[in-house]
């Protein structure tokens, strides 16, 4: 089991170093192709902007939940998978054959949304969503979305859990909102039937909730995120998918491994600490580092990764003990962290790195 967690750990940790190098290496594209998508990317007021229209699709998806629509929700998040593909494509490809991929990505979401078919696909969405927002925030308001996304994330699965209700509604639909992260080979997203996802647990250990398996929360480009279960006191009934819970014997210091067969981590944790890497590689005036493939990677966005992963790395040893958590509070934090001790170490005076400067 132990050994299972550790390679889920590597595989979830190379999907995020995969989002990350593909933003930073579409930055430069991204800028010249014209995609910024504000007139004034040092405006703080994007970043509000941002997070209002997550509030509002946070809503819509809901309500379509409840209403029994969740078709609309698979369609419009596929047809915003294919966008952002074709983003992507059409910057390293030539324009027909970067129709033709992006196409390729949407047909694939809709015929066959295999694990490998979603996470494929949620790298290029990421790295594209990541790409064209760190060109567009500047580095105050990029801080400004990270923090403010970080306490919304918290509250609305630790307060008001409608982050839940929001992921047990996107796992049954098998689209790119999460990233699966599958600790057996035998895993298929396709046969995970999700029984019990999502539902309450009143904590009388009732074992008729199956289908037990946590994930790190997050919020972001795609204001939701899935977990196959909330719970991490439920117990499996389902043998064919092995999510049993168990505990390694000992005290209570001792490292508890969930026995199951994935764990899901929302494609916003991937996006949202990246915006903050390209925009520092985009914005910040700390010299480039010279390497190939990646002309704007510079200190402080190359600390902002590694602040990310120690961020990750910290979420993963929780959620691997048996609970889902909020993943945006340590993922934007420790970027955040790490972008500052490296525009530092730059020589990047502290105003200009929180983008102040030209406010004082």
């Amino acid at each position: 089991m132990r050994t299972r967690a550790y390679w889920g750990g590597a595989f979830a940790v190379l999907i995020f170093l995969l989002v990350q190098l593909g933003a930073l290496a579409l930055v430069p594209t991204f800028y010249s192709e014209g995609y910024q998508t504000v007139e004034d990317p040092s405006d703080p007021a994007n970043s509000l902007l941002y997070v209002g229209a997550i509030l509002v699709m946070t809503v819509l998806m809901l309500a379509a939940f409840k209403f029994d629509l969740d078709f609309v929700v698979r369609y419009v998040v596929v047809g915003t998978g294919g966008m952002l593909a074709w983003y992507v494509f059409s910057a390293v490809l030539p324009s027909p054959f970067g129709l033709v991929a992006a196409g390729a990505v949407a047909v694939a979401l809709l015929a066959y949304p295999e694990w490998y078919v979603i996470d494929t696909a949620g790298v290029v969405m990421g790295a594209g969503a990541a790409g064209l927002f760190g060109i567009s925030f500047g580095i105050l308001p990029a801080l400004v979305l990270l923090t403010v996304l970080a306490v919304y994330d918290a509250i609305s699965v630790y307060g008001t859990e409608h982050m839940l209700d929001l992921a047990e509604g996107v796992m049954d639909l098998r689209i790119p909102v999460v990233l699966v992260i599958p600790l057996t080979l035998s895993y298929s997203l396709l046969d995970d039937d999700f029984v019990g996802v999502g539902s309450a647990d009143d904590g009388d250990g009732d074992g008729d909730d199956a289908g037990e398996s946590e994930a790190a929360t997050a919020d972001g480009g795609e204001p939701t995120e899935g977990e196959e279960g909330v719970e991490s006191e439920r117990a499996d009934t389902d043998t064919d998918t092995d999510h049993a819970g168990s505990e390694d014997a000992g005290e209570g210091d001792r490292e508890v491994v969930v026995d199951r067969d994935v764990f899901f981590v929302g494609l916003g944790d991937a996006v949202m600490p990246t915006v903050l890497v390209a925009s520092a590689a985009f914005f910040s005036p700390a010299a480039s580092l010279g390497v190939p493939g990646l002309a704007a990677l510079n200190l402080p966005a190359l600390l902002a990764m590694v602040g990310t992963f120690v961020g990750l790395v910290i979420l993963l040893r929780m959620v691997l003990k048996g609970a889902a958590h909020a993943g945006l509070p340590l993922l934007n934090g420790g970027t955040i962290a790490g972008y500052l001790v490296g525009s530092t170490l730059a020589g990047v005076p502290l105003l200009t790195a929180l983008g102040l400067a030209p406010y004082l």
